[in-house]
């Protein structure tokens, strides 16, 4: 009965833990605003200097 307490324990703060950091590592990252995920895409070099400024336009038009 004893050995089951040893397993339980890590079990239960694991998911505390889950459960207090907000469950999901992806939703801090959905709180990035528009202009710094297209600053980071950009950077990676994920799209040409032209997709960019045209997405910037568009972004910037919107506020």
């Amino acid at each position: 009965m004893m050995m089951w307490w040893w397993i339980l324990i890590p079990i239960i703060l694991i998911l505390a833990i889950f459960l207090f950091r907000g469950g999901s590592p992806r939703s801090s990252k959905s709180k990035e605003n528009p202009m710094a995920i297209l600053d980071n895409r950009f950077a990676k070099g994920e799209m040409s200097k032209e997709e960019y400024e045209e997405q910037k336009r568009t972004i910037n038009s919107k506020n």
